[in-house]
């Protein structure tokens, strides 16, 4: 802890002795609690933690958490990488996991979007990654065009760090496009609904195939330093590797892209970057397979409209049944009314079930989809109401918390 001041050590020494109470009293591994005491110890902490490291920071609305196991694989091909374990993308989430890597040179971060600006100032990072921008949490986050202008802001206080940015998300283009120093990558969008109209100028956003331009201002997709072209990514100098993934859609190819080319940035080789990020199969239990009775159930998580539609479109059309929970608690947003902005109609031959503290809500929306459907709050219980085979399952977020609890207490 040499370039930790005698503050900051009396801080981690603290942030210590709580994670440990708190393991003891099993009220969970303690992170969280350890980096808020040292927060409030030494608020500083926080940058002195990221001297010394070339880090970089992953941020979007949908993809963080797995595109940051992704970027640790990759960045790990140059070494010991610190990270968070748990997805914890806050201040205290951060420091608890700079703290537990101390001596690290080499992180990733995850990065919740509203945060992004001061963890930027804090850590002074080799990279950002920019994933995608679209309504999330309402009642939190707030109105997206604000997002997008704070981020802009944030970043042109780091014109020397690197921005790896989705050319084809029409909000992040517009964070990144005026940066000195950006990797541009074309990891897809299918959702467009949040940037129907320039973010710059308010003039409409035209789409012709893949590109797109205002029509309002000079402002239009970049060409992508690196792309996908059927099963491979593709890169400068003609550089054409395999690209394979253990994780399932569309959505994380783009995020691998995003990850590997974060990598090569800070000077990683291509293809162990690539190779290393196609051995992710879990994140904090999503897309794994539990077995429930005789149900082989498949985990999937999705937090808002456009990562729900990206998740419906994972769903395997052969499985026997498809569970979705829907909970309405704080950290998922009490409003609902997104719901009405996801598409349900595609699942005939489906046997679907409602689930969740909010199943009813959810219910009255697959009626209104025309999706034929029975209602089980209990997530559990809806599995089990499935016919026998592979069942899918998708999830909020505190239903998907809630649901990994049951399944371990029965296991």
């Amino acid at each position: 802890m040499a370039d930790i001041s005698v503050r900051g050590r009396i801080a981690l020494r603290a942030a210590a002795a709580a994670s440990w109470a708190s393991q003891k009293a099993g009220r969970g591994k303690g992170s969280m609690i350890g980096g808020l005491i040292a927060l409030k110890i030494d608020p500083t902490i926080m940058d002195q933690l990221g001297r010394g490291r070339r880090t970089v920071l992953v941020t979007g609305t949908n993809g963080k958490s797995t595109t940051t196991r992704m970027t640790t694989a990759a960045l790990g091909t140059l070494g010991a990488v610190a990270t968070q374990a748990d997805g914890a993308n806050m201040d205290a989430g951060i420091v608890a996991a700079l703290s537990t890597h101390q001596g690290v040179p080499l992180a990733a971060i995850e990065v919740d979007e509203l945060h992004l600006p001061h963890v930027t100032d804090s850590l002074n990072p080799a990279a950002v990654v920019l994933l995608n921008l679209s309504r999330d949490q309402l009642d939190r986050v707030g109105e997206i065009n604000m997002i997008e202008r704070r981020l802009r802001a944030g970043l042109a206080k780091h014109p020397d760090t690197v921005v790896i940015a989705n050319c084809d998300d029409v909000l992040i283009t517009s964070i990144a496009y005026d940066h000195p120093n950006v990797v541009w990558v074309a990891a897809g969008s299918g959702w467009a609904m949040d940037a129907t109209s320039c973010p710059r100028s308010g003039e409409p956003i035209v789409w012709e195939g893949a590109h797109w331009r205002s029509t309002g201002t000079d402002f239009e997709r970049p060409e992508p330093n690196w792309w996908l072209d059927g099963e491979d990514l593709c890169g400068p100098e003609g550089l054409r590797l395999p690209l394979e993934l253990a994780l399932p859609g569309r959505a994380n190819r783009g995020n691998a892209a995003q990850a590997v080319a974060a990598a090569v940035a800070l000077g990683a080789q291509p293809a162990q970057a690539v190779a290393a990020a196609g051995t992710v199969r879990e994140i904090a239990g999503r897309y794994r397979t539990v077995q429930v009775g005789a149900h082989a159930a498949r985990l999937l998580l999705a937090k808002n409209p456009a990562g729900w539609q990206e998740a419906l479109s994972m769903i395997e059309p052969a499985s026997a049944g498809l569970v979705i929970a829907v909970n309405g608690q704080v950290p998922d947003g009490e409003d609902l009314s997104w719901l009405w902005d996801v598409r349900f109609e595609h699942f005939e031959g489906v046997q679907v079930v409602a689930a969740g503290e909010r199943a009813t809500d959810l219910a009255v929306r697959l009626t209104y989809a025309g999706v034929e459907h029975t209602t089980v709050p209990d997530p559990v219980r809806a599995i089990a109401s499935c016919p026998a085979g592979h069942v899918e399952v998708l999830a909020n977020y505190t239903a998907f918390r809630d649901l990994n609890r049951d399944l371990e207490a029965q296991s």
